[in-house]
């Protein structure tokens, strides 16, 4: 489908070709280990090729893409290795940042994780019934949810370097999740996550989104084999 743009200025472009290239890699419409020609993705995005090419080279800054010097560029393959480290580094950030949050959380926090949890528990539903329509609604509201438990951990550094690794993680999540979705029971993983939290159960809590993601590290191993 072709994106029709207002504005022309060059800056503009390199942002518009970036948000459409990432968004697509992430969400895979462009498959792991696809190759990005130039003339390609100009008839699909309507973006001219000076554009295209630094927005390539940003996405491949990011490990989103690889630059061959004789191949040009291709869409970065899924690496179970290459996940499990990313997992260990968010496991570790993620739970330091709960633990400061079930520490410093108020009232107004706990709220947040509630309605969070509510919204997320009628998709998580649909996912586990396999009437899902809207997976892209599902992965706003789950990172909604886990953004909503570590959210009063009161560390701005923390919760930046942990935005950096959620990113990373996100296309490998929505591989392994939707392949998984009808193996796992999120519904009940998200409720006892939620539960543990707001009961400031620090350990229960800590040990239970380690399992969560854990899990989707196992779904990414069995999908890639």
């Amino acid at each position: 489908m072709k994106v029709s743009l207002i504005s022309r200025s060059e800056p503009s472009l390199v942002e518009q070709a970036h948000t459409l290239l990432r968004r697509d890699i992430v969400s895979g419409e462009r498959a792991p280990g696809e190759k990005l020609r130039i003339e390609r993705l100009r008839a699909i995005y309507g973006i001219g090729p000076s554009p295209l090419r630094e927005a390539l080279q940003r996405l491949a800054a990011d490990q989103l893409v690889i630059l061959n010097s004789n191949r040009g560029f291709q869409v970065a393959p899924l690496d179970p290795e290459e996940f499990r480290d990313l997992n260990r580094a968010r496991i570790a950030l993620e739970t330091a940042a709960l633990r400061l949050s079930i520490e410093h959380g108020g009232e107004e926090w706990e709220a947040g994780i509630v309605a969070a949890a509510y919204s997320l528990e009628k998709q998580d539903r649909l996912l586990l019934t396999g009437e899902m329509q809207d997976f892209e609604q599902w992965e706003q509201l789950n990172a909604r949810f886990h953004t909503a438990l570590v959210a009063a951990c009161g560390s701005r550094w923390l919760l930046k370097q942990r935005g950096v690794l959620q990113e990373q993680c996100e296309r490998y999540r929505r591989a392994s999740v939707y392949h998984a979705r009808l193996e796992r029971n999120l519904l009940d993983e998200h409720r006892d996550l939620a539960r543990a939290t707001l009961a400031r159960e620090t350990e229960t809590a800590c040990r239970l989104v380690t399992e969560h993601f854990d899990k989707t590290g196992q779904s990414l191993t069995a999908l890639l084999a």
